[in-house]
C-alpha cells in the first residue's frame, strides 16, 4: 500500500522522534546507517520533508535533522500525503479501474473495512503517539539491532 519512499520517510521520522531534539541533531549518514537505507535516497526524502515542515533541520557544524515539538504533532497521514499522495488509498485492491460500493470488485467488501481502519489510524495517530508506543512496546525501526 505504501511506496518504499514513504516507508523510509516514516521510519526516518520515527527514528528522529526517538533519538533527536533541538539540541541533538542527527546527520543523514547516521540515520541511513541505523535504518539501513540508501543515503542519497533518504537525504532527498528528508530534504522534502524538511521543506514541508514535517522535520526540522539546520546546516553547518552541529547541524542535522531533528524533530521539534511541532513536528511531533504531525500525523502519519501528513507523511503519506507528502510522499505518496492519497491515490493509493483510493485504488482498487485488485487494480481495477472501476471499483466502488456501487460497482465493487470481488474483494471490495473484504478490503474496505481494513482500508478504512488503516486510513483512520493514519489520519489520527501523531508521531508523538507512535514514539510513545515504540518506547513502551519496544517495536523495531531497523533490523540492524538484530544483526549485531
Amino acid at each position: 500500500m505504501l511506496s518504499k519512499a514513504c516507508k523510509y520517510a516514516i521510519r526516518a521520522i520515527l527514528y528522529l522522534a526517538i533519538h533527536s531534539n533541538k539540541d541533538k541533531k542527527i546527520g543523514i549518514i547516521t540515520i541511513a546507517e541505523e535504518l539501513q537505507t540508501p543515503k542519497p535516497f533518504l537525504a532527498k526524502l528528508l530534504q522534502q520533508l524538511s521543506t514541508h515542515n514535517l522535520v526540522s533541520s539546520s546546516k553547518g557544524p552541529g547541524g542535522g535533522f531533528y524533530l521539534s515539538k511541532d513536528n511531533l504533532k504531525i500525523k502519519l497521514w501528513d507523511i503519506v500525503v507528502n510522499i505518496d499522495g492519497t491515490e493509493k488509498f483510493d485504488e482498487c485492491f485488485l487494480g481495477l479501474s472501476l471499483c466502488s460500493d456501487k460497482y465493487p470488485c470481488p474483494v471490495h467488501h473484504i478490503v474496505k473495512p481494513f482500508k478504512n481502519e488503516v486510513l483512520k489510524d493514519f489520519k489520527y495517530k501523531t508521531i508523538s503517539d507512535l514514539k510513545s508506543e515504540i518506547e513502551t512496546s519496544g517495536t523495531l525501526l531497523s533490523l540492524k539491532i538484530l544483526e549485531s
